[in-house]
């Protein structure tokens, strides 16, 4: 993630002219966002993250080892393949980072406190992979972070609580 924040998003933002971008992640991908305003202070304007991960939880792992199950014998393998043109590559590069020994200790809380951007940072009470510990620390290390928990919502607030999800974005943004 550190690489794909410092190395890549930067290169894709530069190639596409984009200065001064606003980030909305989600998941892993808010974990990225995290980590990219983190170092890029002075070129993120503001970052949106959605079910971010700062550390490894219990639930994560045990969750994303029910994946695993569900990828090799049930049917999400079909349902990812979908969206993915190499679902194994993709599911397997997830999965298999996140169930390495090695990626229990991982954690960026040490990062936040450089983030200078408006944070909002968004929760399902229900989300299967995380807990409402990861924004509430959040907000710990970055007291200006604004959090949101969804009741009724997993995982993928986009999928679970799609108008409450909008409205808090536009909310959030048109405030700043």
């Amino acid at each position: 993630m550190h690489q794909q924040a410092w190395d890549v998003l930067p290169a894709l933002l530069s190639t596409l002219n984009v200065k001064q971008p606003w980030l909305f992640g989600h998941s892993d991908g808010g974990s990225i966002a995290l980590l990219y305003a983190s170092k890029l202070t002075a070129e993120c304007a503001g970052a949106i993250v959605v079910a971010p991960h700062i550390m490894v939880e219990d639930i994560s792992i045990s969750s994303i080892t029910e994946a695993r199950e569900a990828y090799q014998h049930g049917g999400l393998r079909d349902k990812l393949a979908r969206y993915h043109d190499d679902v194994d590559s993709a599911f397997y590069g997830w999965n298999d980072a996140w169930l390495s020994p090695a990626f229990r200790d991982w954690s960026i809380e040490s990062n936040l406190s450089s983030i200078r951007c408006p944070l909002l940072a968004i929760q399902g009470e229900q989300d299967e992979y995380g807990t409402l510990r990861q924004i509430r620390d959040i907000k710990v290390h970055l007291p200006h972070t604004t959090v949101l928990a969804l009741a009724d919502c997993g995982h993928s607030p986009h999928r679970d609580q799609p108008e409450a999800l909008i409205k808090a974005v536009s909310q959030f943004i048109a405030q700043q």
